[in-house]
């Protein structure tokens, strides 16, 4: 049988992974998906208390609210990536430092 700290686990998993991504690589489009599972893990924890604490939908709704943020936050995150290498031709977040100036 599948416990709740068996589904908490998994999404520490998920959130550890997705923050080491975004520490450890310098491509934009990999940061991007660092924050995607990230999100991921957050939802999968409103998922799993809402199974296992009560049974309203109030946590199925809110990992649907995060997925359509995610949605639109990868959708938006892109854009703006195809428009930096499409003025940089690099998506390596050191080059982004030089925008500031």
């Amino acid at each position: 049988m599948v416990t709740l700290g068996s589904y908490l686990f998994l999404s520490f998993a998920l959130f550890v992974a997705g923050l080491a991504v975004i520490i450890a690589r310098k491509n934009i489009i990999a940061m991007l998906l660092g924050i995607e599972l990230m999100l991921n893990a957050a939802a999968l924890n409103f998922v799993a208390y809402t199974r296992f604490v009560n049974s309203n939908i109030d946590g199925h709704i809110m990992a649907l609210f995060i997925i359509v943020i995610a949605a639109a936050e990868a959708a938006v995150g892109l854009a703006i990536v195809i428009r930096f290498f499409q003025l940089r031709e690099s998506i390596h977040i050191d080059d982004a430092a030089q925008l500031q100036n």
